[in-house]
């Protein structure tokens, strides 16, 4: 099973890219706030302790996320051919109770597929996403506040996964598909 995760700072076109993957290689895709969400939504025990955390303004803890995204894994089922993470881990703790989580059922970090961007590249992305998607939050300003973000507490990440042999950098800048095709070869030599 090739289990994925697809990292970059915001505007890099992880989604765009994830949608590409998915296609090709038919794995499931498993986005952190779309879980959350689902599970708030079905009213499940994990997703009322989710929502207490969401409804007084804290961020939901590492290891929650960490037992509902096992569950949605283990809810896929043994016969499929791997999963892509989207906005998971973010964090080393994140990565490493994430690392512990797939070993207990057999399982690993494949490749991190990571979109390398520059700055003012992201910034004018994300803009232009705004523009066109009617997301309010995507402003110079909120996309400036999301990368400090990023860079301080998401970035160690690409030495976590380097350390491990399992980071593919990818530039993250020209055609969709010419970028496509460099993350296809990675997954394949993964």
């Amino acid at each position: 099973m090739k289990n994925i995760v697809i990292f970059g700072a915001p505007g890099s076109g992880k989604g765009t890219q994830s949608d590409k993957i998915i296609e090709e290689f038919g794995v499931e895709h498993i986005s952190t706030g779309d879980v959350l969400r689902a599970e708030i939504k079905a009213g499940t025990e994990l997703g009322k302790v989710a929502a207490e955390y969401i409804n007084d303004g804290n961020l939901v803890p590492d290891a929650l996320i960490v037992d509902i995204l096992a569950a949605t894994l283990d809810s896929k089922g043994k016969d499929i051919k791997g999963v892509i993470f989207d906005g998971f881990p973010r964090t080393i703790a994140q990565a490493e109770a994430f690392d512990e989580m797939l070993q207990k059922r057999g399982e690993s970090v494949t490749v991190v597929v990571g979109l390398e961007v520059d700055d003012e590249e992201l910034v004018k992305r994300i803009v232009a996403r705004g523009k066109t998607s009617g997301r309010a939050d995507d402003t110079e300003e909120t996309a400036k506040k999301r990368l400090a973000t990023y860079y301080s507490q998401t970035l160690p990440l690409k030495d976590y996964y380097i350390a491990q042999g399992k980071y593919a950098k990818i530039n993250g800048v020209g055609s969709i598909d010419d970028i496509y095709a460099s993350i296809s070869d990675a997954i394949r030599n993964a």
